[in-house]
């Protein structure tokens, strides 16, 4: 026999329900069952993934803490990805025992949550244990308590060795209209990819670079960005906080790279010329990001700083490229 324990708390050394599992482990291994844990918070880039661990399990117990309100992100985030991805056939065949404690109001609240969401999945769902802790010490060393707890794990060992049928509740044709309004019918295999997929951050990141990109398309497309005679961004700033030097001159191209733009800016004393276009032989050539350019008019960080910290490249002369600081004063 196996069972998956999934904990969805944050690991605090004084969580009771750290100790209720550790509890219920220790009973149900003198039982010889072979017992796996899941801590939800070391496991938060693969949340999605973990459904497909159910494949092996004759039982899963849903552990969780409840600290102000609810089961906790972690526990939902298990949940949502066992109702997009699970295998719901294999699903159904799985008994859960809740286990929830509190060290404020809730807790079996957020139990009968447990119990109505693993009936929505199709599984068997059986009596949990729930408790209000306030004393942590108290209720680890309370031997009444310790006693109810192992009771509990030996009668979720004998429901699952014999398999015991439980009476049908109204959430399983509730469930059945929620399958049939998804439009998107799934084989096991099918939901196991999607979870790969969902779990996979390069694949994420490459999709969400997509959507930066097609929104950049679409902006420029709105906002004529590509007649560079008609594009003024950041021009406005530059001349509201020009700060002309005597006798310096200088002039700067700054290669907006991810809108495929250079910002030209000449200085010669208390002469300013700013536009969009092409040169050269500019004294200073800078290559940087749009994001990099609008900090740096917020004044949330310098010329300087940005070359420095490796946010915008630049070859030239490299005291006209801190002269840059000087000139314009952005607050």
């Amino acid at each position: 026999m196996k069972i998956n324990i999934y904990y969805g708390g944050r690991g605090l050394i004084e969580d009771p329900t750290i100790y209720v599992i550790n509890k219920l482990t220790e009973v149900l291994e003198e039982l010889r069952v072979d017992v796996s844990r899941y801590n939800l918070y070391e496991e938060k880039n693969s949340i999605a993934m973990l459904p497909k661990t159910l494949k092996d399990a004759d039982g899963v117990i849903l552990a969780t803490t409840v600290e102000w309100m609810g089961i906790g992100g972690l526990m939902q985030q298990f949940l949502d990805a066992c109702w997009l991805y699970g295998d719901k056939e294999k699903i159904e065949k799985l008994y859960m025992l809740p286990v929830v404690t509190a060290s404020t109001y809730g807790e079996r609240e957020a139990q009968l949550t447990l119990i109505q969401a693993w009936g929505m999945l199709g599984g068997v769902t059986y009596d949990g244990l729930s408790a209000y802790v306030e004393d942590y010490l108290e209720f680890e060393t309370n031997r009444e308590y310790a006693i109810t707890i192992e009771k509990k794990a030996e009668s979720f060992y004998r429901v699952i060795n014999q398999e015991r049928r439980m009476l049908p509740a109204s959430n399983i044709v509730i469930r059945q209209n929620l399958l049939k309004s998804n439009s998107m019918i799934l084989t096991p295999q099918e939901s196991e990819q999607l979870s790969i997929y969902a779990s996979d951050d390069v694949y994420v990141k490459k999709q969400k670079q997509d959507i930066e990109e097609l929104t950049r398309i679409y902006k420029e497309m709105l906002e004529g960005a590509g007649d560079n005679d008609s594009y003024q961004e950041f021009i406005p700033n530059l001349k509201e906080n020009f700060c002309p030097m005597e006798d310096f001159k200088a002039s700067y191209a700054i290669d907006l790279t991810d809108i495929n733009k250079t910002l030209v800016v000449e200085v010669d004393g208390s002469m300013l010329n700013c536009y969009y276009g092409k040169k050269a032989d500019a004294d200073v050539i800078a290559k940087t990001s749009r994001e990099v350019m609008n900090s740096l008019i917020l004044g949330k960080i310098t010329f300087q700083g940005a070359f420095m910290s490796g946010k915008l490249t630049a070859k030239g002369n490299f005291k006209t490229l801190r002269s840059f600081d000087q000139v314009f004063s952005f607050k």
